[in-house]
């Protein structure tokens, strides 16, 4: 089977959801579609190329539907945020993808949508920029985090820590009580920002 475009960012896509970020080299895609790796620069020229044809890919499904009458801005965007979240959430290093993408057109598509939205919802354009860029660079970086794990607690002095910072141990144990999740944690935290 020839080697296409498509067909390469779908078996980069494959290895990305296979072993995160690390695992896309273009020695295992070219094993992968059955070429040599220099057959693979007529498609893509360099790493940074792939990486932004993958970020398309992951932002593909993140829907822009038009903001209703009925329909407040910061709802509208709160929407568009989660379903940004959403779509980095579906693939491992989603975030880490997206955000070392250049020149993503899908992402400025978004970005687009966003604006000038907001922007016709009354919002100066400055505003509706510096806004747009506040839920999208906090939506990545949420995510970023959360795709990173748990961190690894060996060795560490938990007792000190607390007794150390105890007002940053008392805040995260009264936000996370039973039933509160990190979906809680991003909604919450998105509508501080959009107030």
């Amino acid at each position: 089977m020839a080697v296409t475009r498509d067909r390469l960012v779908a078996e980069a896509l494959a290895l990305l959801d296979e072993g995160g970020l690390a695992a896309v080299t273009f020695r295992k895609l070219a094993q992968r579609l059955g070429v040599q790796a220099p057959t693979l620069y007529w498609h893509v020229k360099n790493k940074a190329a792939l990486v932004t044809a993958l970020a398309e890919a992951i932002l593909a499904p993140v829907e822009l539907p038009p903001r209703t009458d009925e329909e407040r801005w910061q709802d509208w965007l709160s929407a568009l945020a989660q379903r940004l979240r959403r779509a980095l959430l579906a693939h491992p290093d989603g975030a880490q993808v997206v955000s070392q993408a250049q020149l993503s057109l899908r992402m400025a598509e978004i970005s687009e949508t966003a604006m000038r939205t907001l922007a016709e919802s009354g919002l100066s354009l400055r505003n509706a920029r510096l806004t747009v860029l506040a839920v999208e660079r906090f939506t990545i970086g949420h995510v970023l985090e959360e795709q990173a794990g748990p961190p690894d607690v060996e060795g560490f002095d938990l007792d000190a820590y607390a007794a150390r910072y105890p007002t940053v141990v008392r805040a995260v144990a009264d936000y996370f009580e039973p039933g509160r999740t990190v979906d809680d944690l991003f909604t919450d935290t998105l509508g501080v920002i959009l107030s």
